[in-house]
């Protein structure tokens, strides 16, 4: 009985001295922000080859796993040597990522990069012009109300100014020396890629040792915690690669096929800066509930500048677009990988784009998550234990239960 009681006194004074310390490293943390912000930047600039990497080997990991299981199924039937079929199939995976990632950056490089330059300084040679068509538009439109006109029109006014010089001092210089750096050489290419290329390094590695490293990561949680809880938390880190892999590479997949379907409805429909606007249209509709509005105001402003017609025409077509990919092919492709519900979906994407920008609204709907699967299993266990009902539904217009019997009072 005294050395229960005196375990009980031990746990106690761990659990207190364990919130101390923890209290006293966040008020640190707080009083020395500017400082820790500091130095994790500072650590993640020394490490951003190793994030380029990690991220690469992530997105590469169903290429990888699919090259590797069909080479060692093929391999298996003509080769006895177990370890010879694993070590060729490892070999052949690798090759297959790497000629797939190679694949994709050149065809970024070698045919979109060019085509959205030409579209760019097209635009600047006659964007004069379409300003002007567009002045003479619009005072045709509102030629019956010199009020409506008199009010406008400066602002349009205004607008255009400020895109012009934009233009002519911002976008084209960056945009030559974007071209200029790329076409310069390979040693230019080399030192302004260096971290990706390291980054590809380090992903073929992962690749290769993420068996090793799953195994090294469950060893410490085995040894760390009880066997009931270790064994929840990999249920846990499976349930976060499960959402993660299937949300991103599904999202990714979806915008490369909204990105086409954009390309070649809008060639069809003779629409300007095709390729410029179907990229545009496409990377953005990365990011959740918001992509599509972001993609659509700039791609509607270029359309407009030489044709108000087409312009509506390009409106109509996106919010039809928009809802083929909203109710049947995002579905399709997603299908519940989150489980989120639509107001969660949108305050974490303004939380995290908030905190993070771009990249935070791209990781938002995934991260969220799994923090509200999280807490929904929490809640539900502790419902259970104390025999109340997991129902949302019994839970509408209650006042109060009864401690005794468990009713519920409405």
């Amino acid at each position: 009985m005294k050395e229960t009681k005196f375990r009980n006194y031990i746990c106690w004074g761990i659990t207190a001295l364990s919130v101390i310390a923890l209290s006293i490293a966040f008020a640190f943390f707080l009083s020395r922000f500017q400082a820790v912000k500091g130095t994790a930047k500072l650590i993640v600039g020394i490490l951003m080859p190793v994030i380029y990497g990690a991220v690469l080997a992530y997105l590469l990991l169903p290429v990888y796993n699919k090259s590797r299981h069909m080479t060692k199924r093929l391999l298996s039937s003509l080769w006895k040597n177990g370890n010879g079929v694993r070590s060729v199939s490892s070999v052949a995976a690798t090759m297959v990522s790497l000629i797939f990632l190679f694949v994709i950056v050149v065809g970024l490089f070698w045919m979109i990069i060019p085509e959205i330059y030409t579209s760019v300084m097209g635009l600047q040679d006659t964007l004069g012009e379409n300003m002007n068509d567009l002045a003479l538009w619009l005072q045709k439109i509102f030629e019956d109300n010199p009020s409506v006109e008199r009010a406008v029109i400066p602002i349009y006014d205004r607008l255009t100014s400020h895109l012009q010089s934009w233009m002519t001092s911002d976008l084209v210089p960056s945009m030559s020396m974007l071209i200029g750096s790329l076409s310069s050489g390979l040693l230019s290419v080399v030192l302004v890629l260096k971290n990706i290329l390291i980054g590809v390094i380090v992903m073929v590695y992962l690749l290769n040792i993420k068996g090793t490293l799953s195994a090294q990561g469950k060893k410490i949680i085995y040894s760390v915690f009880p066997i009931k809880t270790a064994n929840r938390a990999i249920d846990e880190i499976r349930f976060v690669h499960r959402v993660f892999g299937g949300f991103i590479t599904g999202k990714i997949l979806d915008s490369l096929i909204i990105g086409i379907m954009c390309f070649v409805l809008l060639k069809a429909m003779n629409m300007p800066y095709v390729l410029l606007v179907s990229v545009i249209v496409g990377v953005t509709n990365v990011i959740p509930f918001f992509g599509p509005f972001i993609g659509a105001i700039p791609s509607a402003f270029l359309i407009l500048l030489v044709s108000p017609v087409k312009c509506l025409y390009f409106l109509i077509f996106i919010l039809l677009l928009q809802q083929f990919d909203g109710n049947i092919l995002g579905p399709k492709i997603l299908g519940q990988s989150t489980g989120l519900p639509s107001f969660w979906v949108l305050f974490s994407i303004l939380l995290f784009g908030g905190l993070f920008g771009f990249v935070g609204m791209i990781i938002a709907v995934p991260t969220f998550a799994v923090f509200y699967s999280t807490v929904s299993r929490l809640v539900n266990r502790s419902l259970t234990k104390k025999e109340l009902s997991l129902k949302t539904a019994d839970y509408f217009d209650l006042e109060r239960i009864d401690e005794n019997k468990k009713t519920y009072m409405r």
